[in-house]
Parts: C-alpha cells; structure tokens; sequence
C-alpha cells in the first residue's frame, strides 16, 4: 500500500468530499451562466417592461457594475464574517434575486434586483474557487481547478443557448426562475457539508474600498455605455474617465500606503500573482470578446437559429473540458506551466487566424474546426495559470486572490467585448462607404443605375436589394478586423510566459475550523 504524503493534505477536511465539490459546481455554474443568459430575452423584456432600446440596456449594466463594485470586499467579507457563512449567504441571496428578477413588472424594480443579483454573484465565483483548493489535497489542485475552469469557460458559451431556448419555448421569466431548483439543491448540500474557517476581526478599508469602487463603477460604466454615446464625442464619457483615472491613481497610494488596506500587500508583492492577473485580462478579452461576436455573426449573418448556434459553438467548449483535463494532469505531474501557457496562447491565436480568413461562403466544418482550436487553446493556459497564482499564495489569502481573478477576468472580459463592438460599429460603416463606392452597373449584374429612375418602385427595390448585399459585405469584413486584431492581441501574450514560476506542490498548513 503507497504511502500518503503527510504535507499533502487539505487544509480542510469535509464528510463527503464528492457532493460538496458537486454542490460548489453547481452554484458556481449557476453565477457564470447568469452573466450571459440574460442578453438573449433583452427584447422581450423591452417590450413586457415597458422600456425604450437605450434604457433596457440597463438590465445589463446594472448587474455587471454591481458585481464589480462589490467583489473586491470578498476577502475581507470571508474573513469578517467567516467564508462558510458568506459562501452559503451569497447563494441564498443570488436564488432570492433571480426570484424578484423573474417577478419584476417594470423596469426600475428589474435593474434594481439585477443589481441585487450582481452583488449576490460577485462573492460566489472567488468563493467556490477558493472552496475547492481549500478542501482539496495539494496534489490534486491542479485537477480540481481544470473542474472549476470547465464552468468559468463552458458556461459564457452554453449561456445565451439556454437563455433563447427558454425565451423561445417559455418567457423571458424563466431565464431568471431557472436559477430556483437548481440553486436551492446548491445551498442545501453546502449547509450541509461545507466546511468552514474561523473567523478574524479585521479593520474594513473604508478609503480603500471606497476608491476602488467608485475606479471600477466608472471604468464599467464608460466600457458600457461607450458605444451607446458614440464614446468620446460624449462628454459623459469624459466624466467616466476622468473619475476611473483619478479615483484609480489615489487607489494605488492608499493601497501601497495603508497599514491594513483591503487587499492584503503580500498580494502585490507575490510576482507570479501579479503576472496572473495579467494573464487573466488576457483570458477574458479573448474569451469572451469571440464567444460576445459569434452568435450574432452566425444568427444575423448566416441565419443560424439559436439551436444551430449553439450547436455551432459546442465543439469549442468539448475542445476546453479536453484541454483543462490534460493540462490539469500535466500541471500534478510536474509539467513546465510556461509551456502550457505558451502552448495554450499559440492555439488560440492560431484559430484567429483562421476565423480572419473567413467570408460569407464559410462552411460549417470550418467554424466548429477553429472553434475546437480555440476551447483547446484556453483551456491550456487557465489551469496552469491558476495553479502558477495559488502556488505562491498561503490558505488564509486564497479568497481575497480568487477574487483579484475573477475580477481582472471581469474587467479583461468588459474591455473586450467594449473594444471589439466599438471597432467591429466603426469598421462596418468604413467598410460600407468604400464597398458602395465602387457599386456600378458593372458589378452589380442586372442593375443599371442611369435607368433606374424611371421605374421608380422596381427602383428602389433593385436599390434596397443592392445595399443589402453591401451591409453583409460590410458587416462580414468587420468581424474579420476583429479577429485579426484579437489575433495579435493572443500572441502578444506569448513572451510573458517566460516571466512564470512553475508551481511548487507542497503542503499548506491548515487552519482552525469553527464557523460551522
């Protein structure tokens, strides 16, 4: 019989190891879904809650603003209060939520309880993370955060495919009254088996957490709201910019400076965490910026329904649960970490170089081929990249760590999706100007501009028809620049790999369980 490590033990222990990590997955899935499956029903909410096209954008807002604002406090939240009683807190919270979200009648209550919903959220990712490794032996973190990785990578693509079957077949409503039975088997398992740490009396940033919060409401507000005000021609814009810039410049000295800030300074001086969270911001843009283009691209350009998109789409997430497998085995083994990551980016940039050779004659197998590329590619840089941050950082900081990822995965996800919908806005009116520039009797067979006039209806059909050929043209050129600059964007990514320590798998020490 082999004998067990003595250091290789979790730093907690729990009865039945298998239901809780079922029920952590459950709850984090539940949160990682509500991020997306809410954009599909945006028109059908429109018009049953009375709003106009710019106010209902809100819906969106309001939850992503919220999340932001409150996630930074998750550490020091955890150990005020004790993680155990926040984790199962924040999950009774977030079912309450979507209970009111799925009962609004107009639009105030509903961007009321989706931002309640966003504060409830932005404490279950950092924490379910956390919770894992915590109850996990050291050799198998690795493992474990591959599974966890699955629900942060899947759930953004398998999101508005459930969101628009439930919208089609049910209402609206049910996106946010799924969250119900599921949710609840959640909380009942963690009240039942989730372990907890002792809690500590820790002095709350009020300056700190002030100034972060108001730096990440203003930098979420100007990504959101950019493209709706034309950006920098607004002069609301300029409000959100040079708020986030000061606010964020007066953040740093504080944080640098306080003698008990609300993120700890062991933190900011652990290099391979910081190299993370820069990594991190790479992972959302290109995540969630290509999962943000393709079902509009496949749905309005292709005319794909909201099935075949899905299943369009499946094969990258069957490419990720592939990948974050492998990786997690490699990671346990001993692998170079920088080799995965390196390896990971290479793959991801590959299939962006692919999908910017696209055009409207793009066939299926095409799609689902960069697809799997790209779900293999990420899946290899997020596992090592967790297990590289976590390696260096003791028990007692896991939580506020988690939640500095998932808020830098946050912020690189709302940077993305802002800069590839402003540029993909910008480049189909350039790229329409100059295809109808050059629109002639000769390129348009049939069609004979300098007689068109006299059959005026015949006419402005014959003209319609054209300029619609344009906007496709137009449009599928734009998605194309988009990729390209996500492209070099991915591969720029590849020489920080060389700045990773690989992670040490050694024993932690364990900590006092009392907040049962």
């Amino acid at each position: 019989m082999p004998q067990l490590d003595p250091a290789d033990v979790p730093a907690l222990a729990c009865d039945n190891y298998r239901l809780l990590i079922f029920g952590i997955m459950l709850a984090a899935l539940l949160q990682i879904l509500d991020s997306t499956i809410a954009n599909v029903a945006i028109p059908h909410m429109q018009s049953s809650l009375g709003a106009t096209a710019d106010t209902i954008n809100w819906v969106l807002t309001s939850y992503i603003v919220a999340s932001a604002v409150a996630m930074p406090i998750t550490g020091w939240l955890a150990e005020r209060i004790g993680a155990r009683r926040l984790f199962i807190g924040s999950v009774a919270a977030f079912i309450v939520a979507s209970m009111l979200c799925g009962a609004a009648q107009n639009l105030t209550q509903m961007v009321l309880f989706r931002a309640l919903q966003g504060v409830a959220g932005a404490f279950i990712a950092p924490l379910s993370q956390s919770a894992m490794i915590d109850v996990t032996r050291p050799s198998r973190q690795a493992q474990i955060m591959s599974l966890w990785g699955m629900g942060v990578m899947i759930g953004p693509i398998f999101g508005p495919i459930l969101g628009g079957w439930l919208t089609e077949n049910w209402s609206w409503r049910w996106v946010f009254y799924v969250n119900l039975p599921l949710g609840i088997i959640s909380l009942v398992i963690m009240m039942a088996e989730l372990p907890g740490r002792e809690a500590a009396a820790r002095k709350f940033d009020l300056t700190g957490f002030s100034l972060v919060g108001i730096a990440l409401a203003s930098v979420q507000l100007m990504l959101d709201r950019g493209n709706h005000v034309d950006w920098f021609d607004s002069i609301e814009t300029w409000i959100y910019l040079g708020v986030a810039l000061s606010t964020t410049w007066m953040a740093i000295i504080h944080l640098a400076t306080a003698e008990q800030p609300i993120f700890r300074q062991e933190l900011i001086y652990d290099p391979n965490f910081l190299l993370a969270l820069a990594f991190m911001i790479v992972v959302g843009v290109v995540m969630m910026a290509t999962i943000a283009l393709l079902p509009p691209m496949l749905q309005h350009l292709f005319n794909y329904s909201v099935i075949d998109t899905g299943m369009t789409l499946m094969p990258r997430g069957v490419g990720t649960l592939i990948s974050m497998q492998l990786s997690g085995i490699l990671v346990r083994r001993g692998f170079d970490a920088r080799v995965l990551v390196a390896s990971g980016f290479a793959f991801a940039g590959t299939s962006l170089w692919m999908m910017s050779g696209w055009s409207l004659d793009v066939d299926y197998w095409n799609i689902i081929v960069s697809g799997f590329i790209q779900g293999l590619g990420m899946g290899m840089v997020f596992i090592p990249i967790n297990a590289s941050a976590f390696a260096t950082l003791p028990p007692q900081l896991r939580t506020e760590g988690a939640s500095l990822l998932n808020l830098f995965r946050s912020i690189g996800a709302s940077v993305g999706i802002s800069v590839v919908s402003t540029l993909l806005a910008r480049n189909i009116q350039v790229a329409h100007q100059d295809l109808a520039s050059h629109m002639n009797s000769a390129s348009v067979a049939g069609l004979d501009f300098s007689t068109a006039d006299r059959f005026q209806a015949l006419g402005d059909v014959a003209m319609r028809m054209a300029d619609g050929v344009v906007n496709r043209e137009a449009a599928m050129i734009a998605y194309v620049d988009d990729f390209y600059a996500m492209m070099w964007v991915t591969l720029a990514a590849i020489p920080l790999c060389i700045l990773l320590r690989p992670p040490q798998t050694k024993g932690m020490p364990q900590q006092p369980v009392s907040d049962h």
